[in-house]
């Protein structure tokens, strides 16, 4: 797995904005803090969402991060539910046979890590039957899959071909790794981003 880094600038200059006016003391400066985190005007963490959401609120969001798409089960997906999080985004296509074959290493990272890191897959080119279909075989209904019929979603993180991996740190880095995923390197890569 070779990986690239992405966003590291953006990620400091809106992280130095929140700090900025984090530190101005104005309850109206705060707000427009997270609200410029989450790239939603007007969305700020709310007070039952506990300590976690409060950093999300906070964290800045990845240019990759800002889409919104639908989740293999229908449900609406926006990409910046993962700032301020540890996540990883596993691109994938259901008739890729080193896609299935690294399936149950994604799945058993997502099992170990779970409650750390979210882990979503990113399918596409491809018919969102034959996605489920793939999901049901593999036994990758345990994660979130967040549907890329039209490309647009690999074209953001830089991804030309599957099966690829995105490491997104709750600091708003994003690296990705292009090819397959082996499970040692995989482990170590996200044993890594949670100690950032």
């Amino acid at each position: 797995m070779r990986i690239r880094r992405f966003g590291t600038t953006t990620a400091v200059i809106t992280a130095a904005f929140a700090l900025l006016a984090a530190g101005c003391g104005s309850t109206e400066q705060k707000t427009t803090a997270a609200e410029s985190a989450t790239g939603e005007p007007g969305r700020t963490a709310s007070p039952s969402q506990g300590s976690g959401a409060t950093k999300a609120a906070s964290a800045p969001v990845p240019d990759e991060l800002k889409f919104t798409t639908t989740t293999l089960d229908g449900k609406k997906f926006q990409g910046s539910s993962l700032a301020g999080k540890d996540a990883v985004l596993w691109f994938w296509a259901p008739w890729c046979h080193v896609c299935r074959s690294e399936a149950p290493t994604i799945a058993k990272a997502a099992d170990k890590w779970k409650g750390k890191v979210t882990f979503v897959g990113i399918p596409g080119k491809s018919r969102t039957a034959d996605m489920k279909q793939f999901v049901a075989d593999t036994g990758l209904d345990g994660i979130q899959h967040a549907v890329d019929t039209d490309g647009s979603l690999w074209s953001r993180f830089g991804v030309p071909a599957q099966p690829a991996v995105a490491l997104v740190n709750d600091d708003g880095t994003v690296k990705v790794g292009l090819g397959p995923v082996g499970a040692t390197q995989f482990g170590d890569e996200i044993e890594r981003l949670t100690l950032k």
